[in-house]
């Protein structure tokens, strides 16, 4: 064969090579989560300006990000029930937020998960998502110290879940760590964290597709509660910052406090220099890098269905020129429009972090679930009867069950004692998808339904 016929056929099998990778790429979605330290958003009276103002500024931050997936962090305390002294937000602020910042931006595109305040703090956090492409199946962690630490599990509505019904989970962790410098303050931070891994241990035999983000307020990466999540005693439940690694973009160790023009591009604190439009919030410009988003192994590796897209991490406006400066000082910050620029500003001292990920449609119909080992598992479609089957670990046992729509709204919340491996129970569901939270003593699992 000639030279000439091989150069011919390498460019056909490049072309082809070529059509094959844009058809993967096609049957890929993608997630974007973002964290943002809001800066007692909702508070009364608000200290950042007047609520109106507040949500048109992240209206706007959002309508530019299009996350799929947003972690409000220091968010004032909602009231939780009549009487709730804690919460400074209005009742029902969270309904707010979706109608005049987030589904203003996306019309009918955002929810947001249940969310707790068992600490009684004057903040908490809340995770809004993308409901045409998430669903929320159920908090399946809780820390409280200080301020509320969960754990939220979201499932992805893949195009053959009703077909499947399986599809891949991601469980996202909120946090607001203690703030300070002094060592008692790191201490309190390492006590957080640590209770909050060993919650979230409980639950698994390694760490799932799982990202864990927030305000971590961290100096540097040597600090117990930084250590806590990157180099764990138990290695299958280690955390990346993806910068550091995958990334290697930077290297450890990292002193982001006493060097910040190492870490320009993923400096969070402040962005605001000495200008604060408001009564509250800290100045200096970018000095530090508090706010993270880590993620786990599983994502690093594609081990569960979901890829973290290397590179992807940014701290959203800062175009890395904002050491000692505030967003919106000179050089010109063309990172962003002027207009996202100057709500960054406005909205809070802190800079939101975002990184994408990437779900394989080909993988998107296996259940890549780790909840604790199977000791319950559910008989889909269901049509008459909701069966349930139990291994013999939990006989003799007492069940609880609850089952809710997709809106979180709880359809059915029964307990029964356990006698033989099947439990048949009469069914009340409407035609739908629905989450089953199983719990028995220290064990807890979460299933999908599906009702034909």
């Amino acid at each position: 064969m000639s030279k000439s016929r091989l150069k011919i056929n390498a460019s056909l099998l490049c072309g082809a090579l070529a059509i094959l990778s844009d058809t993967a790429l096609a049957q890929a979605d993608t997630l974007r989560a973002m964290t943002y330290n809001v800066l007692y958003y909702g508070d009364k009276p608000p200290c950042q300006g007047s609520h109106t103002e507040s949500h048109g500024y992240l209206r706007t931050i959002v309508a530019y990000a299009n996350p799929d997936i947003i972690g409000l962090n220091k968010m004032a305390a909602i009231p939780m029930f009549a009487g709730d002294h804690s919460g400074s937000a209005p009742v029902g602020f969270a309904d707010s937020i979706l109608r005049f910042s987030l589904n203003a931006a996306y019309p009918g595109k955002y929810a947001f998960c249940s969310y707790t305040n068992s600490s009684g703090a004057d903040n908490i956090s809340i995770l809004f998502y993308n409901q045409l492409k998430l669903g929320f199946v159920n908090i399946t962690d809780s820390y409280p110290n200080i301020t509320d630490f969960n754990t939220y599990k979201l499932f992805y509505k893949s195009n053959d879940l009703a077909t499947t019904h399986d599809t891949v989970f991601l469980y996202v962790t909120l946090n607001h760590d203690n703030s300070g410098s002094s060592s008692s303050d790191q201490a309190i931070r390492a006590d957080q964290i640590n209770g909050e891994m060993a919650g979230i241990q409980t639950h698994f035999s390694r760490l799932p597709n799982a990202i864990n983000m927030g305000d971590f307020n961290t100096h540097k990466s040597s600090e117990a509660c930084y250590q806590r999540l990157v180099a764990p005693a138990n290695e299958a439940f280690r955390y990346y910052d993806p910068p550091f690694s995958p990334d290697g973009d930077v290297s450890y160790p990292a002193d982001w406090d006493s060097n910040p023009s190492s870490f320009a591009p993923y400096l969070t604190t402040t962005t605001r220099l000495s200008n604060i439009p408001n009564s509250c919030g800290s100045n200096g410009g970018g000095k530090s890098w508090y706010d993270h988003i880590f993620i786990s192994e599983a994502l690093v590796y594609n081990q569960d269905g979901m890829r973290y897209i290397p590179h992807s991490y940014r701290t959203m406006g800062n175009d890395g020129n904002r050491v000692g400066k505030s967003v919106n000082d000179a050089p010109t910050n063309t990172s962003a429009p002027p207009d996202v620029i100057e709500a960054i500003f406005q909205m809070s001292n802190k800079y939101p972090v975002m990184v994408d990920l990437e779900i394989n449609a080909q993988t998107a119909g296996v259940s890549k679930d780790l909840d604790q080992k199977e000791k319950v598992n559910v008989v889909n479609p269901v049509r008459e009867l909701l069966v349930l089957n139990f291994s013999s670990e939990l006989l003799g046992k007492d069940v609880t069950i609850q089952c809710t729509n997709m809106l979180g709204q709880i359809i059915l919340h029964a307990s029964f004692h356990i006698t033989k491996e099947e439990l048949e129970i009469p069914s009340v569901l409407a035609p739908g998808l629905y989450s089953l939270s199983i719990s028995a003593g220290q064990y807890i699992c979460n299933k999908m339904v599906v009702k034909e």
